[in-house]
């Protein structure tokens, strides 16, 4: 088997990443011109929506797996399976998701702590994304399955378009309707993305789905997708929840300070990209390695990008940091608002290469098969060290959002040890043997 090269895949992956954070960085500037408070809102309503849409891992993080080593074994027809029963799967989560978000979005903002000045623009903006929740859900799996073939040039015209038509409708939008245009720009952008899906599924992979495909649960297919999505969604779904009692301890220190980690963070995101580029690629090579039986290669391929990410990290954290001061004034001329979150970005220099780990390795091991022990290992560094330290060092001790940033930095590297010890004692070695003897046995069939 040719093996696919790293590089080659990760440069869209990264375009695709970055795209998607520079809209959602354009739309926290647009509400941020509202005021600070529509900011804080803004970002609320998307933590919200974000933790929301971390069900639909119950599948995600299954979908590049079981197809990647299907393709890497020379079983074309077990990854159309299963790419048709991704399709599905997402229509009843997404359709979940949408429902909660629509009937339950004031009770969902005011567990966060969203203050009072906040709550009332933050509830219509997550009503309205609800919708474009659904549409989500197919996009990301027709993606996944786009990139697990290969075709992630394909999926990055996609998203191209469908940040263009976003962003060309949110400047009007918003405008005549407030933070609610932002939804309906996105609900727009992501029906044509839908439309464009349907159409690469059909004519680079010769896949079309049946209208039983959109609701249809088919029991064999989704039993491995749910082998790696399960305790792949528990982790996401963990770290999530960990998230926002951070983020509840933020709400608790005032818009001001909202409104600064929502800043940061939003510049965060872009440092964070190429580590993500770099994982999600690895774990689509790593798949494909693991089908064939190239257990060697697929070691010597994830030493190869942790090391790279690690020094890209620590340079564009630097390099983002430097520019903070002047980056910052796009969001807020509050001076208060500008220094805490100019604070937050250095000690980003020390967050990111605990978390490169975790985006390089917990992927891999993921790839592998070893999909379980990631959560095992990494849920009591979420509940302890994340959620316990933002809130013993943010608000009993008084350190504020830097008691909250030193707890995402503990908790980053922690976990991101216990993942790189995994795959250097070989632990994923029987998982990812199990997966090559599995695929043997069904080609024999």
């Amino acid at each position: 088997m040719q093996q696919p090269r790293l590089f080659s895949l990760a440069w869209p992956l990264f375009l695709e990443l970055c795209l998607g954070i520079a809209v959602g960085l354009i739309g926290t500037l647009l509400a941020a011109r509202i005021s600070d408070s529509a900011g804080a809102g803004f970002a609320l309503a998307n933590h919200v929506a974000g933790t929301l849409f971390i069900l639909f891992r119950i599948v995600g993080a299954g979908i590049s797996v079981v197809i990647t080593q299907s393709l890497g074994g020379g079983r074309r027809e077990l990854a159309d399976a299963s790419a048709r029963a991704a399709l599905g799967a997402s229509s009843w989560i997404g359709g979940l998701t949408a429902l909660a978000a629509a009937l339950a979005a004031a009770p969902l903002l005011s567990l966060l702590n969203a203050p009072p000045e906040v709550l009332p623009l933050a509830a219509p903006l997550l009503q309205a994304l609800a919708p474009a929740m659904l549409l989500d859900a197919w996009n990301a799996s027709m993606a996944s399955v786009m990139r697990a073939h290969l075709r992630t040039r394909d999926t990055l015209a996609v998203l191209v378009a469908m940040q263009i038509v976003q962003l060309g409708l949110a400047m009007p939008f918003m405008q005549w309707l407030g933070l609610p245009g932002f939804a309906l720009a996105l609900l727009c952008s992501r029906s044509l993305g839908l439309l464009l899906h349907l159409w690469l599924w059909r004519s680079r992979l010769g896949l079309r789905p049946q209208w039983a495909d959109w609701w249809r649960l088919p029991r064999r297919e989704l039993a491995g997708l749910l082998h790696i999505g399960l305790p792949g969604a528990a982790e996401n779904i963990a770290y999530r929840l960990a998230f926002m009692v951070s983020i509840a301890v933020a709400g608790q220190l005032g818009a001001g300070a909202l409104a600064a980690h929502s800043y940061a963070s939003q510049l965060m995101y872009f440092v964070l990209l190429f580590g993500l580029a770099t994982g999600f690629a690895a774990e689509i090579v790593v798949g494909h390695l693991i089908g064939a039986g190239q257990l060697h290669a697929a070691h010597r391929l994830v030493r190869r990008a942790l090391g790279r990410g690690l020094l890209v990290s620590v340079a564009v954290a630097t390099a983002a940091a430097l520019a903070s001061p002047w980056l910052l004034r796009l969001f807020t001329h509050d001076q208060a608002i500008v220094a805490q979150a100019v604070t937050l970005m250095w000690l980003t220099v020390i967050l990111e290469p605990g978390r490169t780990f975790n985006l390089v390795v917990i992927n891999a091991l993921r790839a592998t098969g070893d999909a379980r022990y990631p959560v095992m290992a990494g849920a009591a560094s979420m509940l302890v060290v994340l959620a316990g330290g933002s809130w013993l060092l943010g608000q009993v001790l008084g350190l504020g959002l830097v008691g909250i940033w030193i707890a995402y930095a503990a908790d980053e590297w922690l976990r991101g040890l216990l993942m790189w010890r995994r795959w250097a004692r070989h632990g994923w070695v029987p998982h990812a043997r199990a997966a090559h003897r599995r695929l043997r046995r069904q080609a024999s069939h």
